[in-house]
């Protein structure tokens, strides 16, 4: 069983079927099967420069038949 990301050799090539037996907390991605370690949630000035953001665009789509989702 895979329980840290030290076990696993970065330069391979993983399957979703071997992502899926993985147990350990980091947070990682496969892309086209290399492993991408994914990066710690935005800080808050990134945070509330994408909430300005999303305000502007609600407000314009407010007129219009779109739908705006914010997501982190």
């Amino acid at each position: 069983m895979i329980t840290s990301i030290d076990q696993l050799d970065l330069n391979r090539s993983y399957t979703f079927a071997d992502y899926l037996t993985w147990q350990f907390e980091e947070r990682l991605e496969l892309l086209k099967g290399k492993i991408a370690k994914m990066s710690p949630a935005p800080n808050w000035r990134h945070q509330r420069m994408l909430a300005d953001i999303n305000r502007i665009f609600d407000r314009y789509f407010e007129e219009h038949p779109c739908v705006v989702f914010f997501a982190p």
